[in-house]
């Protein structure tokens, strides 16, 4: 029986469909209305078995959570990966869509994972709405400093995030109207952010107190609701892990291997990250070796001790809660401050 591999080039109002079989000739090339039962019609004119890939993108997590009775397999796969090969030669949707198809075919796309629910689709996207609006509070502010910046002020956020703060600062400006407008609009704008930040927040408390594994992960150092909430919903499970380094490179924290020739070995953090994930899990470090009297702050002690930099030795400290997070995550155990590291000190 010949399998068919079909690409998926997705618009928001239309979609290109090409269908390659095993020995990569094309067999069905069609546009389509971006809708389910249009799609689905289109697919069932490819023989069986048939195989599906899309790329990443706004409309993915809608098409993966939409049951596909018609084909075998779907994937989701990562557009970075397929841009300098589909780059090369003519472009255009139809294009596209065949060159989808055939590396997929020959076992080139990466795979991208999505929630199976929409339950917890909808709760990945709180949490990403209360990221952007912690980044757009933050804008706000750095709009406002410098303003005041180029009159000679030099202020931090939290010297004008009370309302009460902000009267010397205008004080201290020059005599014109149109400035302080200006930089009263700005702390406008600064404080609907805030406040929009504010709410967002406590809703994602609300929820992540209602999830039995963030109430497991919230006992780490280092790891509050909001935090937890992150990882839970952006690691999703934790069977997607075979290793604790597959794990690490995904927060951003592992080490990619470079060489070349007869020339040096050279370890680095991967440049292209989920910036949000990374910087969760890494200020989870940091405020945990901030506390003192927890086994992470104990490694980043004797990690400085050993000679360390304060940035590898938090890396470390991020590895080590993202393993313990990881192990209680996976056998449904409670934190314990004595099981960590336990592993690693095993080996020496």
């Amino acid at each position: 029986m010949k399998t068919h591999f079909i690409g998926l080039d997705t618009h928001g109002q239309f979609c290109d469909v090409t269908a390659v079989n095993g020995k990569g000739e094309v067999v069905l090339r069609r546009r389509s209305k971006t809708n389910i039962p249009a799609l689905v019609a289109l697919l069932e004119l490819v023989p069986k078995p048939r195989h599906l890939v899309i790329e990443e993108g706004p409309l993915a997590d809608w098409l993966w959570r939409n049951p596909w009775s018609q084909v075998e397999q779907m994937v989701v796969c990562e557009p970075r990966r397929n841009r300098l090969i589909a780059r090369e030669g003519d472009k255009d949707d139809p294009i596209d869509a065949e060159k989808l198809a055939q590396l997929f075919r020959g076992g080139f796309v990466k795979a991208v994972h999505h929630t199976a629910t929409l339950e917890r689709a909808c709760l990945k996207q709180q949490v990403s709405l209360y990221q952007q609006q912690v980044r757009l509070r933050v804008h706000e502010g750095h709009r406002a400093r410098s303003l005041l910046r180029q009159h000679g002020i030099i202020v931090r956020e939290r010297d004008f995030a009370q309302s009460a703060d902000r009267q010397d600062l205008l004080a201290r400006l020059p005599t014109n109207r149109t400035l302080r407008e200006d930089l009263e609009l700005l702390w406008q704008s600064y404080e609907l952010a805030a406040l929009h930040e504010l709410r967002l927040g406590k809703r994602l408390v609300e929820l992540a107190q209602q999830e039995e594994v963030v109430r497991r992960f919230q006992a780490l150092p280092g790891i509050g609701w909001v935090r937890g909430l992150t990882l839970f919903v952006w690691l999703d499970t934790p069977w997607r892990f075979a290793t604790k380094q597959a794990l690490w490179r995904y927060l951003g924290i592992g080490l990619q291997r470079r060489r070349s020739g007869n020339g040096p070995e050279r370890l680095g953090v991967p440049k292209q990250v989920n910036r949000p994930l990374k910087s969760t899990i890494l200020g989870a470090a940091k405020s945990a070796a901030a506390q003192g009297d927890n086994p992470f702050a104990d490694q980043y002690r004797r990690w400085r001790d050993e000679g360390l930099s304060a940035r590898v030795a938090r890396r470390n400290v991020a590895r080590s809660l993202a393993v313990t997070l990881w192990g209680l995550w996976k056998n449904g155990s409670a934190y314990r401050p004595d099981w960590v590291g336990v592993a690693a000190a095993a080996r020496r």
